[in-house]
């Protein structure tokens, strides 16, 4: 099995999670006002996942390494988790690569 989106309803908004095979999380989106948006950024993880150029590499407050993809408009799509080292963190984004562009849907609105 690839990975897969895991589209939800946060209150009144919306969001998605990018999951592994294994069904951790690997990618949290922004939240969005209506489904649809959050339709189309699925679709633009999927188009931007495979390139390196979209991944900023990011260092919070104490030091944990995590990283963020963007669109090619420079809108963040979504952010991963915190992570031990920068190696774990390139790890992250290297399955955000793999998975990213899967057509797999788990619609829980």
């Amino acid at each position: 099995m690839s990975g897969y989106y895991d589209l939800k309803r946060s209150g009144d908004q919306y969001l998605f999670n990018l999951k592994a095979a294994n069904h951790e999380v690997i990618l949290t989106s922004e939240r969005y006002t209506t489904k649809a948006s959050a339709q189309e950024g699925i679709r633009s993880v999927q188009q931007n996942s495979p390139i390196d150029a979209r991944y900023q590499r990011k260092t919070a407050s104490d030091n944990s390494p995590y990283f963020t993809l963007t669109a090619s408009n420079g809108q963040t799509l979504g952010r991963s988790e915190m992570y031990s080292s920068t190696s774990a963190r390139d790890n992250g984004i290297a399955s955000v690569k793999t998975n990213g562009p899967t057509p797999t849907v788990k619609d829980n609105t």
